[in-house]
């Protein structure tokens, strides 16, 4: 009984030293901040083609219309 009782402590005091050696690692908040500006790049091109894409339909189909033209003439 006594050893599983000294078991239980020496796993109890390695987990503590675990959590305070996880207490001053900083890593995850570097991932944490790159994955929030990445998610800020993607809303701002999402909201830049949902608002000019219309105008970029426009412009690719006269361009589009203007190749055709030219390619047809040309034959």
């Amino acid at each position: 009984m006594l050893r599983l009782y000294f078991t239980g402590i020496k796993g109890i005091h390695a987990s503590v030293e675990t959590l305070r050696g996880l207490r001053g690692d900083r890593s995850g908040v570097t991932a944490i901040e790159y994955g929030l500006i990445a998610g800020a790049i993607a809303v701002a091109i999402i909201a830049t083609v949902i608002a000019l894409g219309g105008d970029i339909k426009n412009l690719f189909a006269s361009t589009g219309s203007a190749l055709s033209s030219v390619s047809s003439s040309s034959l």
